[in-house]
């Protein structure tokens, strides 16, 4: 099949997992003007494809993503594709390209930007509240007056009568972190008026994870929203096992009938910003303001204060590994940690993290080690917990040393935790990549196989699958997927990229 070309596609032999959790069957499936016409036995096609002895299952829906930076200068998604993700859903953890009304820039003109790069796979877009605030209030750490949250408010309508699936916010990140409990409780109303989802990164995933989820649920009881607790975890060894009370929580929530969920990726390393290490307020004002502080040696001692509590709870410097960093005094160092830099430095660790950020404008990603595989264990188990990424490198190789979550999240799944380890069986593994994060957003035409259905399939060896991303060694690709199709269309095809990128943005109706 060339490049691009519609055609009916028969895929005969396969064992269908169809994404609603039901056991895997013998089954055709029938892809026809890129809708699925049938999955059964006796259908007929132009173009017939043996997947004897291999998985057909629907196209995997990543629900922690942040592609919408990423994905217009990578749009072929590779390292999606290659672990049979055919949609992601961006915006989260509060950060969004839109709204920008200084820019001109909303959902509708992120989308003609998505459109023009002809992207691979799918992108469902959710709003996020760090750009609605730095929208209205900037970076500065305040309360909302009644006219900028209500200013806010009306940004989020906007972004919801264009098409948004939900909220988002990112409460250790500045500027959400500068938010009260009112404020995203005004906010999740807004949402719920929409329908819309409201997905959180909490604020704190460490010695006060509880009290964090205890906020999440709080929003979710007075505004009514639909609740997902972004990447649920416990960060540091004096918190570890704190998810079983998480999780707990979450299931009397739902005993109460609140709508609540979670996600987790399969790592027990996270990645995010070296500046979430410091004290909230230093961070007042932006980057620059924060390089000021750090010039100045009376701020910069009290951000050390701020900073010397964590040091061996959730701050383990021999885990926080430099990932990204442009040109500076410690441009190789990365991949180092930051315990190796304060010993050649001859610093404690507080003191290289700020070396580090003041050298290099503020501006440094990291990956994080700071987590059981128990709690991962534990949450991926848990019935609502859907399986996402939360990465954004879109193809290999690159600059710097990411968080292979972006290579390998849902093949990891599939071959370490189902076929290896057999913490899943392969169901449900395809339930919590499929049907379940697709429900989370109100995504109806996608996430099973099941006639009338948008046909995102995927075939893959369920022998073979699997990851090849370390941390050691993250720009590998996922092994295993061998043909993967995009509203009918076969972006992927006998384990080779086709060329085709029939993927666009998606938009939430109404009603």
């Amino acid at each position: 099949m060339r490049s691009g070309e519609m055609m009916d596609v028969l895929i005969t032999g396969g064992t269908l997992v169809d994404g609603t959790g039901a056991p895997p069957r013998r089954a055709d499936v029938l892809l026809r003007d890129g809708r699925v016409a049938r999955a059964g036995e006796g259908s007929r096609a132009g173009h017939v494809i043996d997947a004897s002895g291999l998985v057909v299952a629907p196209g995997f829906v990543d629900l922690h993503s942040h592609a919408d930076f990423t994905l217009a200068e990578q749009p072929d998604a590779e390292a999606c594709v290659r672990q049979g993700v055919t949609t992601v859903v961006t915006g989260n953890c509060g950060l969004s390209t839109f709204p920008a009304p200084a820019f001109g820039v909303d959902l509708d003109s992120f989308a003609a930007t998505v459109a023009a790069a002809r992207p691979a796979i799918n992108v469902a877009p959710l709003v996020g509240h760090g750009a609605l605030r730095a929208a209205v209030l900037g970076q500065e750490q305040r309360q909302a007056t009644a006219e900028e949250l209500a200013e806010m408010r009306r940004l989020l309508a906007v972004a919801a009568e264009q098409g948004v699936y939900g909220l988002t916010t990112g409460l250790i990140y500045a500027p959400g972190s500068f938010a009260d409990t009112a404020e995203i409780e005004a906010l999740a109303t807004e949402a719920t008026l929409h329908g819309l989802l409201y997905a959180t990164h909490m604020r704190d995933e460490g010695d006060r994870l509880i009290e964090a989820v205890q906020e999440a649920i709080g929003v979710a009881r007075a505004s009514g929203a639909r609740l997902q607790i972004s990447h649920l975890k416990a960060m540091g060894p004096a918190n570890h096992g704190k998810v079983a009370a998480a999780l707990e929580m979450l299931d009397t929530a739902a005993a109460d009938g609140l709508d609540v969920a979670c996600d987790v990726y399969p790592y027990t390393a996270s990645s995010t910003t070296l500046t979430s290490r410091l004290p909230g307020w230093a961070l007042d004002g932006g980057n620059q303001a924060l390089l000021e502080r750090l010039a100045d040696p009376e701020a910069r001692e009290r951000i050390l204060d701020g900073m010397r509590p964590a040091v061996g709870r959730t701050f383990l410097p021999e885990g926080v590994i430099i990932a990204t960093l442009g040109p500076g005094r410690f441009a190789d160092r990365v991949g180092d940690s930051i315990a190796a830099v304060a010993k050649d430095l001859d610093v404690e660790p507080s003191e290289a993290v700020l070396e580090v950020l003041a050298a290099h404008q503020a501006s440094v990603g990291i990956v994080n080690h700071a987590m059981a595989e128990q709690d991962v264990d534990l949450v991926l188990r848990h019935p609502s917990a859907a399986v996402a990424s939360d990465g954004w490198v879109m193809r290999a190789p690159g600059e710097g040393h990411p968080h292979p979550r972006s290579f390998g999240t849902f093949a990891r799944v599939l071959g370490r935790y189902t076929r290896e380890r057999g913490l899943l069986g392969l169901a449900e593994s395809v339930r919590k990549m499929t049907s379940l994060p697709a429900s989370r957003i109100a995504m109806a035409e996608r996430g099973t196989i099941v006639p009338g259905q948008v046909a995102d399939v995927v075939v893959f060896d369920p022998e073979r699958v699997g990851d090849l991303a370390t941390y050691a060694d993250p720009w590998q690709y996922a092994a295993g997927m061998r043909d993967v199709f995009v509203a009918g269309q076969a972006v992927l095809r006998d384990g080779e990229i086709t060329g085709a990128r029939p993927g666009r943005v998606l938009r939430r109706t109404a009603g």
